[in-house]
């Protein structure tokens, strides 16, 4: 096992890019230099985290700052030297600017006394409070984005895991990552002014087309 995420990498390693991939595939331990190849690997290495990863936390679990670096260790760690550690490079979308990378140990801290202890294990007795649960933790972690690639999908892991616990089956994202990317997206930004309503729409639209697949909507 790799160190703590709390321990940053101690170069510019994740901020190069693999020899010969025209800037777009990083550096990896693989020295894959294909995006489409890269983003297969990423995706095949995500499917047998998550099988992984359901039986290491059970419902009783209340997940660390630690768990999340693990969680994306356990999933990048065989194609990228620095999965599980903070990131030390600056991350910006659409014009926003996700947490510097000096603030992000102090941000994890914080939200594994807050957030993760409030919420997790996600174990509530309506639907209500579950979609809440998991749209702050959602929220707050996306707004930290920890890691230098795979924030997102770490996250949903995340979401996948505590949902779980709350008895769901595992959610089923794919429509506002391939068809509303930009409501997904304000959401979490609306969470920089505590707004979680945005989010908590997402989830329980979410739930409610996951149950529909399996069979209990």
């Amino acid at each position: 096992m790799k160190k703590s995420g709390r321990y940053k990498t101690n170069g510019l390693i994740e901020d190069q890019y693999e020899k010969g991939s025209k800037g777009l595939v990083l550096k990896n331990l693989l020295h894959i230099k294909e995006k489409r190849q890269i983003e297969e690997v990423e995706t095949r290495e995500l499917y047998r985290a998550t099988d992984e990863l359901t039986g290491i936390y059970d419902q009783e679990h209340r997940f660390t700052a630690d768990d999340i670096c693990s969680i994306h260790q356990n999933w990048l760690g065989s194609i990228y030297e620095w999965a599980g550690h903070y990131r030390n490079v600056t991350i910006s979308k659409g014009g926003f600017t996700f947490a510097l990378p000096k603030f992000i140990p102090q941000l994890m801290a914080e939200f594994e006394k807050e957030e993760l202890a409030r919420y997790t294990p996600c174990i509530f007795d309506s639907r209500e409070k579950q979609v809440q649960a998991l749209a702050v933790v959602h929220t707050e972690l996306l707004l930290i984005h920890p890691f230098r690639e795979g924030n997102g999908r770490s996250t949903r892991l995340l979401a996948v895991l505590m949902a779980l616990q709350a008895g769901l089956p595992p959610l089923d994202f794919s429509e506002f990552v391939d068809e509303r990317k930009e409501e997904y997206f304000l959401a979490v930004r609306k969470g920089l002014d505590k707004d979680y309503q945005p989010m908590e729409n997402i989830f329980s639209e979410v739930i409610s087309q996951t149950l529909k697949l399996y069979g209990g909507g």
